[in-house]
């Protein structure tokens, strides 16, 4: 499986909407410019049928350098974490089974 990248994205959505590719370009990273602000502002965002965007707090912690074993201090920040709807994550489930219907989960 590869990657899919913006470009990638730009084309798909060009074709089934019959923008052009500038436009279309436009509008997809205008909206990855709204979702950055909107979790840089510390807001989540909810897509529904998609899944949700939320910023976490994580708290500081003591770690170690792998090669030089010394203890450090990691200071406390924040990650972001995608959760998906049930709604994408049968969509994706589904689609894997069809297309590997050899595979079982036993």
């Amino acid at each position: 499986m590869g990657n899919v990248t913006k470009k990638d994205l730009v084309e798909k959505i060009s074709e089934k909407t019959g923008l052009t590719q500038v436009d279309t370009k436009i509008v997809v990273e205008s909206f990855f410019d709204a979702v950055a602000k909107t979790l840089q502002q510390g807001k989540n965002i909810e897509i529904r049928g998609f899944g949700r965007f939320k910023i976490k707090k994580r708290k500081a912690r003591n770690a170690r350098n792998p090669k030089t074993n010394e203890r450090i201090v990691v200071p406390d920040g924040y990650k972001l974490v995608f959760e998906s709807s049930r709604e994408l994550r049968k969509r994706v489930n589904d689609n894997y089974w069809a297309k590997n219907p050899e595979q079982t989960s036993s």
